[in-house]
């Protein structure tokens, strides 16, 4: 009964495709209701037929990450239609730039922000203000083993997820005791953002993992669903890495 989450809302951004799908999913068939989030209703639709009948009931609703004004239109949507938001997901996320971190212009250093950092923050302020300052809550947010380390050409995109585990850490501060906050930092996962990383060289990618493969949407899920759930009642500010073992590995120095 810990991991059930019946009678529970959740609004998952990016909630149309890859990482937030899957944990929609999980929250879905463990009982609860579901508020998808995209820009694109077309693929919310289609996101929404993909659930099974069994759990909570899904809904969906168009809104812009980055907009403060569609945060509130959503949560305001979400109340209205299963009566509260108990868990929030931030996970939509964006990287329209591949290069070196010096020469990224403007437009593109600010979109990326817009979406993977400033957003956590727009949607947070949006279901504390409106439910979870009188209510509590969990809130789930989606960073990247990129936040913890330093690699070529995904500079600014690892910048903005290493704003995300501080945001995280820090908002678990100011909410304490009502509302949790946590983090999911995950690895190499056959998603379309990461579609640039593995696509061409899968074998070769997988090879550089200790358990010899590249993650799965359903790898992440289930512990999203513990840090939503009763299982997770006693974590709180924490970016759990789940990464095959990825950034677990010897310097390359002689011991």
């Amino acid at each position: 009964m810990m991991w059930s989450v019946a009678g529970q809302t959740a609004l998952v951004t990016g909630g149309s495709r890859g990482i937030g799908l899957a944990i929609a999913k999980q929250f879905q068939e463990a009982g609860g209701n579901v508020m998808l989030v995209s820009r694109s209703a077309e693929n919310l639709r289609d996101a929404a037929a993909t659930f099974g009948g069994a759990g909570g009931e899904v809904a969906w609703t168009v809104a812009h990450v980055g907009r403060p004004d569609d945060a509130s239109a959503a949560v305001e949507a979400t109340i209205k239609r299963f009566g509260s938001v108990d868990a929030l997901v931030n996970n939509a996320g964006t990287n329209p730039y591949m290069g070196p971190l010096i020469e990224i212009d403007d437009r593109r250093m600010a979109k990326t922000v817009e979406v993977n950092q400033s957003s956590v923050l727009v949607w947070s302020r949006a279901v504390w203000s409106r439910w979870m300052r009188d209510h509590g809550g969990a809130i789930l947010n989606v960073a990247s083993i990129g936040g913890l380390s330093v690699e070529p050409g995904i500079g600014w995109y690892n910048v903005t997820k290493a704003a995300v585990i501080h945001l995280t850490r820090q908002l678990s501060w100011e909410l304490a005791p009502t509302v949790r906050v946590n983090g999911i930092a995950p690895g190499i996962i056959r998603t379309e953002l990461a579609r640039a990383i593995w696509e061409d060289n899968e074998d070769q990618v997988a090879s550089h993992i200790p358990l010899g493969r590249i993650g799965e949407v359903e790898d992440i899920a289930p512990i999203a669903l513990l840090l939503l759930s009763n299982a997770g009642s006693w974590i709180t500010g924490q970016t759990v890495v789940v990464d095959g073992g990825t950034s677990n590995q010897p310097s390359g120095g002689v011991g």
